[in-house]
């Protein structure tokens, strides 16, 4: 523990090392007995605790105090006086004192030093919640504005798709199918409308295959495992970026919801590796094992830069981490510079029932 000990008293600040020898504390204590030097130990050192008489040449305790709270991170204050009044006191806790003991009472000093650290120890670590719980909420504000903008988007996107495909290929079927009933006596005109019409219902089944694809792969139907290997050897078709898959088994049977999110997770992570991993190969593992579904993407390329995560608008991965949490799971994210990154959702799986035999025993 460092100790700033404000004090013009020698055979006080010799009493202050007895006092907290002898009551066990390891210390090094820093005297001084002028505000300007006081200001200046402040400024140059890092105190745990400052212990200050009230009354000092040209000046008191809370004049130094005042220097004490211009620091960033200001050390708890205690007052060790035989000449302050109980009023006074009073009024220098109510302006943020840790505490005050009067020298009459000084065996109790290594006590009220260690109670006043833990109370500002319990004070930061209090702070730092409150700060994290306030960053946490922007960014979950942040993330749910960015997914409703994201929903919007796609429903917009996924309504022109519907009119200009869809919407444009069965309107042309419908002229095809009108012209036809009007001319019944024209074997040619009919055979080439009909031609016409089977070309545009092909291209309306194409876009709403590619419509559904988005919004749940068909893939998945097969299972969790079959969707995964084709999405690697889709990745590796596309970007020639080979793909390494292990997998404990060949099929692994898990909720619908569970599914859509290791799948999404997989698309999202190989995607961030086409974009901006700059990699040579990748690694997927799949697995059920104790309980827990995990699923690991990891590459060799140039890793997140440490400050890319926490950059207000990256979504990508916070999303994934939201996505893995409506299932109860979590994601964890590794990377350093150069070194490639690894990317893991976990969630954890309802044991499977039991089932007996014709005994009523366990199998």
């Amino acid at each position: 523990m460092f100790i700033l000990h404000l004090e013009d008293s020698r055979a006080d600040q010799r009493l202050v090392r007895q006092c907290l020898r002898q009551g066990g504390m390891d210390c090094e204590i820093e005297c001084t007995d002028n505000l300007a030097d006081f200001v200046h130990l402040l400024q140059t050192h890092a105190f745990d605790i400052v212990v200050a008489d009230y009354y000092l040449p040209g000046f008191t305790a809370m004049q130094a105090w005042e220097q004490v709270q211009q620091l960033q991170h200001p050390p708890p204050f205690v007052l060790l006086s035989g000449a302050i009044g109980e009023a006074a006191a009073v009024e220098a806790m109510r302006q943020g004192v840790a505490d005050y003991l009067l020298k009459d009472d000084m065996a109790r000093l290594p006590h009220v030093l260690t109670r006043a650290l833990e109370v500002a120890e319990a004070h930061r670590l209090r702070q730092e919640a409150v700060l994290a719980l306030e960053q946490s909420q922007r960014q979950l504000a942040e993330l749910t504005e960015h997914l409703q903008q994201s929903i919007e988007q796609e429903r917009a996107a996924i309504a022109r798709e519907i009119h200009d495909d869809i919407g444009g290929a069965l309107t042309a079927v419908k002229f095809d199918l009108s012209w036809i009933a009007r001319n019944p006596a024209q074997p040619e005109g009919i055979q080439a409308h009909a031609q016409t019409a089977l070309e545009m219902l092909q291209h309306a089944l194409g876009a709403s295959q590619r419509i559904m694809m988005n919004l749940r792969p068909p893939i998945l139907d097969q299972g969790l495992v079959a969707a995964v290997q084709w999405l690697a050897s889709n990745f590796t078709q596309r970007t020639g970026i080979p793909v390494h898959m292990e997998c404990t088994r060949n099929r692994i049977d898990v909720d619908p919801a569970i599914q859509v999110v290791v799948y999404r997770t997989a698309q999202e992570a190989l995607t961030n590796v086409s974009k901006y991993a700059q990699a040579t190969q990748v690694a997927i593992e799949l697995s059920d094992g104790e309980q827990v579904l995990t699923l690991e993407v990891r590459d060799n390329g140039c890793g997140i830069p440490p400050d890319a995560r926490g950059k207000p608008k990256a979504f990508g991965l916070r999303g994934l981490a939201e996505r893995a949490r409506t299932v109860g799971g979590w994601l964890d994210v590794s990377s350093r510079p150069g070194h490639g990154t690894s990317i893991i959702v976990s969630i954890p799986l309802q044991p499977s029932p039991q089932t007996t035999d014709h005994e009523g025993r366990a199998t």
